[in-house]
């Protein structure tokens, strides 16, 4: 009998979702931390990590209502201070939290809001689950198509 090789890597297509076809797929390791996961998305399209950030399952417009919501307000020490509003669920570490368990199956989709005052939107999907390739640096962009916009375009 075959033993199953544990997931050690999560792979995803991370699109883009406003004005381009543009996407990247990257594998980052199932025991990092959402916010790696977050570095990894934000560098891959060639941006800086410096504003606030979320991963929402609701993939709409109404991302803030969703049943599971990961925020980086609530690794925040006045995190207590930011209650839920009447209906919405808590939002959860995304320090704590693992990639491998927010993503647990292929096809899963989960939509990361970056920047929330220009709202850089992203789909995300997970593509694929394997082991570690020796010698390979994680998290990496394995294949990607399209260029992104600016992070911050010339107003003129």
């Amino acid at each position: 009998m075959a033993t199953k090789s544990p997931v050690s890597v999560v792979r995803m297509k991370v699109s883009l979702v406003e004005g381009s076809n543009c996407w990247r797929e990257i594998e980052v390791p199932a025991r990092a931390s959402l916010w790696k996961l977050a570095q990894a998305i934000v560098g891959a399209f060639g941006f800086h990590f410096d504003h606030a950030f979320g991963f929402y399952s609701d993939l709409g417009d109404f991302y803030q209502r969703s049943a599971t919501r990961y925020e980086m307000f609530a690794d925040m020490d006045d995190a207590d201070d930011w209650p839920p509003e009447p209906g919405q669920s808590p939002a959860i570490s995304v320090k704590k939290t693992k990639v491998g368990q927010a993503f647990t199956e292929i096809g899963q989709r989960m939509q990361f809001i970056f920047d929330y005052g220009d709202e850089w939107r992203f789909l995300i999907e997970v593509t694929g689950t394997g082991a570690k390739v020796a010698g390979q640096r994680y998290p990496a962009v394995v294949a990607s198509q399209g260029t992104a916009p600016e992070q911050y375009p010339d107003e003129e």
